[in-house]
C-alpha cells in the first residue's frame, strides 16, 4: 500500500484523482480540479452529528454518525468508494483536516478489501499550500500585462504564449459587462485553486516570468488575490493594436454567435434562444448608467431588432450595428482613457504578429 501523503505539490503537479469525503456543501464552497464528491455523510447528517458532539461530545457524535451511515446506507457509499479507488489506484481520499472521516473511509475501505492512502492535513492543508503558492508567485515571480481595446483579441493571443495566465479561463468570464458565460463561474476558492495550480506547474516548468491580461481585479464574480493584482498592476504593459471592424467581428463570434450556440446546447433549441436573448439584453441594462438612458434605448432597439432577424432567419449581421456603436462610442473612449493614464507603463505597442513576437521573446 502507498503511504498516506502530506507532499501537497506532487499531488498538484500530478493531477491525481482525488475522492474528497466532505459533505456536499462543503464541496460546494470549494474544492479541486481532479476531486470527486464522495461523501461519508449528507449534509443533514453532519448537521445532526456536528450539533450532537457540541450538546453532547465526541464519543455520542461518533455513535451517532455510525447509526445515521449503516446497513444500506454504508453499503452503498462504500462500493462508490470501492468503485472510485479500483478506477483510480494512484489516487488519495481526504477529509476536512483530514481526521476522523479520513480514518473511517480508509477502515471501510480496507475492509471492503482495499487500502487507499489519504492526504495527510486533508482539505485545509491542500488549501493552504495553493494560498501560499499564490503568495509565491506574488513575492517571487515577475509580470508583464497585455492590454488593448475592447474586442482586439487579448485572450487569444495569450493562448499563443507559453507563459500566459489566462484569468478570463480560470473565473469563466470574458472580463467585461457582456463577459457572462451560459453556464455559471466557479466559486472564488476554486478560481483562487485553479490559478494557484496553473501557476504551480509553470514554474515546475522554469517559468517564472507570466503574461496576464490587463483586467480589473474582479472578472465577474471573480476577484485576483490582492496581493497577486497589485503586482500585476505595477507591471510593464503591452498594448494589442487592432481595427474596428476586426474587433467587431471578433466581439460578433464571441458575445452572439458562440454565446447562442453555447445557450442552445445548454438549454435545447425551445429554451435556448430566450435564455440567451435575455442575458444580452440584460448585459446591455445593466451599463445603463453609463451609457445614459437615450444612448441606452438607442442601442437596445437595434439589439431587438438583431435578435428577431436572428430567431427568424439565422443572421447574426444586424448585431454588428449596436456592437459597432457601442465600441466606438463607450468602451473605445474609457479604454483610451486607460491607455492615456497607463502610458509610462507601456513598453510596446503593436499588431498582433508584433506583440506575439515581442512577448514571445
Amino acid at each position: 500500500m502507498r503511504n498516506n501523503s502530506e507532499d501537497y505539490r506532487k499531488i498538484f503537479l500530478s493531477g491525481v484523482p482525488l475522492i474528497d469525503t466532505r459533505a456536499p456543501v462543503e464541496f460546494a464552497k470549494g474544492t479541486f480540479p481532479t476531486s470527486q464528491n464522495l461523501p461519508l455523510m449528507t449534509d443533514d447528517e453532519r448537521h445532526k452529528v456536528g450539533t450532537c458532539y457540541k450538546q453532547h461530545g465526541q464519543e455520542a457524535a461518533i455513535k451517532l454518525g455510525h447509526r445515521l451511515v449503516d446497513g444500506a446506507v454504508k453499503d452503498e457509499r462504500v462500493r462508490a468508494w470501492v468503485e472510485f479507488a479500483q478506477a483510480n489506484p494512484e489516487g488519495y481520499l481526504y477529509c476536512f483536516r483530514g481526521g476522523l472521516r479520513s480514518r473511517i473511509t480508509q477502515q471501510w475501505l480496507h475492509d471492503a478489501g482495499i487500502d487507499y492512502p489519504m492526504i495527510i492535513g486533508g482539505y485545509k492543508a491542500l488549501r493552504g499550500f495553493l494560498i501560499e503558492t499564490l503568495n509565491e508567485a506574488a513575492e517571487q515571480c515577475s509580470f508583464i500585462q497585455l492590454g488593448g481595446l475592447t474586442g482586439c483579441g487579448k485572450t487569444e493571443l495569450l493562448l499563443q504564449l507559453d507563459n500566459a495566465l489566462n484569468l478570463e479561463g480560470h473565473a469563466n468570464h470574458r472580463g467585461s459587462s457582456f463577459g457572462r458565460h451560459a453556464l455559471p463561474q466557479p466559486t472564488q476558492i476554486n478560481f483562487e485553486n485553479a490559478l494557484a495550480i496553473d501557476i504551480l506547474r509553470k514554474r515546475a516548468e522554469g517559468i517564472n516570468h507570466f503574461v496576464v491580461e490587463d483586467e480589473n481585479r474582479a472578472i465577474g464574480s471573480c476577484h485576483v488575490p490582492l496581493e497577486l493584482h497589485r503586482r500585476f498592476v505595477d507591471s510593464p504593459l503591452v498594448w494589442l493594436e487592432d481595427s474596428l471592424d476586426s474587433r467587431v467581428e471578433r466581439i460578433l463570434k464571441d458575445y452572439v454567435i458562440d454565446l447562442s450556440a453555447e445557450f442552445t446546447e445548454l438549454k435545447g433549441e425551445d429554451e435556448g434562444f430566450p435564455a440567451y436573448a435575455a442575458r444580452l439584453r440584460q448585459s446591455l441594462k445593466n451599463i445603463t448608467k453609463r451609457l445614459g438612458s437615450e444612448r441606452y434605448q438607442r442601442l437596445a432597439d437595434i439589439m431587438d431588432q438583431a435578435l428577431t432577424i436572428q430567431q427568424q432567419t439565422g443572421d447574426t449581421a444586424l448585431h454588428r450595428d449596436w456592437i459597432s456603436a457601442l465600441l466606438s462610442e463607450y468602451y473605445d473612449p474609457m479604454y483610451c482613457f486607460q491607455s492615456e493614464r497607463n502610458a509610462s507603463r507601456i513598453v510596446f505597442r503593436g499588431n498582433r504578429a508584433e506583440v506575439l513576437e515581442y512577448l514571445s521573446q
